[in-house]
């Protein structure tokens, strides 16, 4: 069934009637506004009144999915306008499940793209090259605090009983790795491939590569993984218990909807097991930004030819832009 969703005009909301000059003798307080918890139809409308350039929406109200594809107008990774309208929407999630007297109406985030082939090409090598050439550390440290403060949310999501979900069909390097492993379960068709790349321009990924690896594979095994500069598959990271589901290729959406039927019966357990791994080893935004402070440093060091790396790498990130649209969930309704 597709959920009918409303769109909420740009003017909504704004008062009627008066004129400018008019003064009120007297102010007559009203009384407060009724507190009306969250619901599937409600979270449809504040869904539909999202106005974005970078992701397309598309929510599941009979699963209770908010499925989020990354819709890049530019290149594909993450510019300044992808991790403001990310923050965006993580903040919608928050306001609607906070508003739910019980179950809230989103139950999983499916981080996907519409691009073909690419599912996020990772940091903005561009403006890195920018800032580091002009010495503006003020503008680098900014950036990476926005990837944290990104990636620690899908992690966590305030502590919301909502399972974050990374369906990665394409390439997921750098900095979209990171976005994937930020997540609670990452569901990898057999044709993704994922990488580290930054030590190629004598960096490190600094904005949570180390913080989420290192808890999913032993910290030895996370350096080597981040020194190395190697691409892997999806089986490869399948086999080290990265990926936590292989889908045949073309088959991603469908193993989304079999793994929510599996668990989707234990769905507070599910929830409860994901806090309590955060407490048996926390994650922590203070831990994420330490360490993004360090590739601020080693980055505001790089020399010319570590940086004309740096470019022709963003180089190949302009030539893999795409408005490619993958076709459209069954059972959702496009925002």
């Amino acid at each position: 069934m597709k959920t009918q969703l409303l769109d909420l005009s740009a003017g909504a909301g704004r008062p009627v009637g008066g004129t400018s000059g008019a003064i009120a003798e007297s102010v007559v307080e009203l009384p407060p506004r009724p507190f009306v918890p969250a619901t599937p139809g409600r979270a449809a409308t504040a869904i539909a009144a999202q106005r974005l350039s970078e992701f397309d929406l598309q929510y599941d109200a009979d699963q209770k999915v908010l499925w989020c594809y990354f819709d890049f107008t530019g290149r594909p990774c993450f510019t300044s306008t992808v991790l403001e309208e990310a923050q965006r929407i993580q903040r919608l999630v928050r306001a609607l499940g906070e508003e739910a007297l019980e179950e809230g109406p989103i139950r999983y985030v499916v981080l996907d793209s519409r691009a073909q082939g690419v599912w996020n090409l990772g940091g903005d090598l561009e403006l890195f090259t920018d800032l580091i050439r002009r010495g503006d550390r003020t503008g680098l440290a900014r950036y990476a605090q926005a990837c944290c403060e990104v990636g620690y949310t899908n992690a966590t999501l305030y502590g919301l009983p909502i399972i974050t979900v990374a369906l990665v069909r394409g390439e997921a390097l750098g900095g979209g790795f990171e976005a994937a492993l930020s997540s609670n379960v990452i569901i990898a068709e057999r044709s993704a491939r994922f990488g580290l790349p930054e030590i190629l321009f004598n960096l490190f990924p600094g904005m949570g590569a180390y913080t989420f690896l290192s808890r999913r594979v032993a910290p030895g095994l996370a350096e080597r993984m981040i020194l190395g500069g190697e691409i892997y598959t999806a089986e490869q990271l399948y086999q080290l218990g990265v990926v936590d589901v292989l889908a045949a290729d073309g088959e991603g959406v469908e193993a989304v909807y079999a793994y929510m039927g599996r668990h989707g019966r234990r769905h507070r357990a599910h929830t409860a097991l994901r806090q309590a791994r955060w407490v048996a080893n926390p994650v922590s935004l203070a831990e994420m930004s330490r360490i993004a402070d360090l590739w601020v440093d080693a980055a505001l060091k790089l020399d010319e030819a570590d940086l004309r790396k740096m470019i022709r790498l963003a180089m190949a990130q302009d030539r893999r832009r795409s408005r490619q649209a993958r076709p459209a969930v069954s059972g959702s309704a496009a925002i």
